[in-house]
């Protein structure tokens, strides 16, 4: 039987110290790795504390097409979702840091979740999945 993951997602960034900052200081994530691989070039992978699978490989748009997606790579779509086991400690948190909701926190039949955005525009939801659905946030 085959197995498969998804292991890195990129994430099309202006410049990776900029993106290294902001993911590490105001969303508390590890950076993972950050290698020299030619001029200009770098393996960076971030992801958020306690992830085990699937992290974000950020990649410095190495052109003027590239750079045209930084911060809508799906066309104003959220994106990305952050699971969290404490939704109000990391929403305040946010909160403090400066980072822009672009939706206010709901209640949905899924759990509580809010919409906001990285330093470039790529909107995120922030989830806490309620008791019916716990088996989606992996201990």
């Amino acid at each position: 039987m085959m197995k498969q993951r998804i292991a890195h997602i990129a994430l099309v960034v202006k410049d990776y110290d900029e993106a290294i900052e902001f993911y590490t200081k105001k969303l508390d994530f590890k950076l993972i790795e950050d290698t020299m691989l030619e001029e200009k070039k770098r393996w960076v992978i971030i992801a958020p504390q306690g992830a085990e699978e699937c992290s974000l490989l950020l990649a410095e748009a190495a052109n003027e097409e590239q750079s045209k997606s930084i911060g809508n790579q799906t066309e104003g779509r959220v994106f990305l979702f952050l699971f969290t086991d404490d939704f109000w400690r990391d929403y305040n948190k946010m909160l403090d840091r400066k980072i822009i909701f672009v939706r206010p926190p709901a209640e949905l039949e899924y759990g509580t979740v809010a919409v906001f955005q990285d330093l470039y525009g790529n909107l995120w939801d922030l989830i806490e999945p309620n008791e019916n659905n716990k088996g989606l946030l992996k201990e």
